[in-house]
């Protein structure tokens, strides 16, 4: 289970933008709002995925912005052939369309690497030959008490063993994995986390930080489930000398069991054989009325309705920016 992590109105004290961005700005010198939703091909989209797909799309044409896709295939080895293409279809369907050609992770390594570069000339990272077993026993050695199921199951919080050089020799032909050096709240309930793998596949981290920052995307519209990634990804932010997005959390959509619905407990796939039901079952999530008729005609009346309520219908009438709107 992922840990608790400082709520939003912490995050909030930074700064929402920055000089630093690489900013889309209209004829007026402003910036421009500019959302994106970013699936991973591995499988098709899910009511959950429907949910965050829809609400980052409404609040994007309330600020009358960029809506983008990004097809986050950084970890090919768990990417599906051909899912891109009927994830995108999904969303065509269903009359979400990007605002630009989507980009692919995938294609994009140079420029992860450059700002890994960055990272260890500026000694903000550091080489590690540990590996998940190695981390649990580091953890268990030191707190004999530890539960040993959250250290199979949940997310480890690095003990810092390579923080001052490896402790352990590389086989023959080996690479590193390396690690963000993390402080405070972050280094206590996550520990330095990582940025490239050993096997060369950078990781969700640090793909999508620099992905945020080289697209200019001022505002992320996500599931609750990703809340726990926003503080160590501003932690990178900051190191890398990026802006910060305002964020966004909605609700999840939970299987029968409870558990946050998703492709690794067998979620369905999307019908979007009917769209205007797959739709107003993600729009009721949200707290949005039941619409019927054309697609392109709901989702302008969603449009007007996140606009009047300001993305907080949903929460009760406060809204989860971890900042104040634009």
């Amino acid at each position: 289970m992922a840990k608790q992590l400082p709520d939003e109105p912490t995050l909030g004290k930074l700064a929402p933008f920055s000089g630093q961005r690489s900013a889309h700005s209209d004829k007026h010198g402003g910036v421009i709002y500019r959302g994106r939703f970013a699936p991973s091909p591995t499988g098709p989209l899910h009511a959950g995925s429907l949910v965050a797909a829809l609400a980052s799309y409404l609040d994007a044409k309330t600020h009358n912005g960029q809506w983008l896709i990004r097809i986050e295939d950084t970890d090919t080895p768990r990417c599906i052939a051909g899912m891109d293409q009927v994830i995108l279809q999904q969303l065509a369907a269903l009359g979400l369309h990007s605002d630009e050609a989507p980009v692919y992770q995938s294609e994009r390594s140079d420029l992860y690497q450059a700002a890994l570069d960055c990272l260890i000339a500026e000694e903000k990272v550091f080489p590690c030959s540990c590996s998940r077993k190695d981390v649990a026993e580091a953890i268990a050695k030191a707190n004999p008490s530890a539960n040993p199921q959250n250290l199979r199951h949940g997310e480890l919080v690095y003990p810092g063993t390579c923080r001052h050089g490896m402790t352990q020799p590389l086989e023959p032909g080996a690479q590193p994995s390396w690690r963000f050096v993390t402080e405070g709240d972050v280094k206590q309930q996550i520990g330095d986390f990582v940025l490239k793998r050993a096997d060369g596949c950078f990781t969700y981290q640090m793909a999508v930080v620099v992905d945020d920052a080289l697209q200019g995307i001022t505002h992320v519209v996500r599931g609750a489930d990703l809340l726990d990634n926003t503080p160590r990804q501003i932690a990178l932010q900051q190191a890398l000398g990026y802006a910060t997005p305002q964020y966004l959390h909605t609700p999840l959509v939970k299987a029968p069991d409870g558990e946050k619905l998703s492709k690794q407990n067998g979620a369905q796939a999307l019908d979007v054989s009917n769209p205007m039901r797959a739709l107003n079952a993600a729009a009721h999530v949200l707290g949005l009325s039941q619409q019927t008729g054309h697609i392109q005609n709901a989702l302008e009346a969603w449009t007007a309705e996140w606009a009047q309520h300001r993305g907080a219908a949903f929460c009760h009438g406060a809204a989860l920016y971890n900042s104040p709107r634009e």
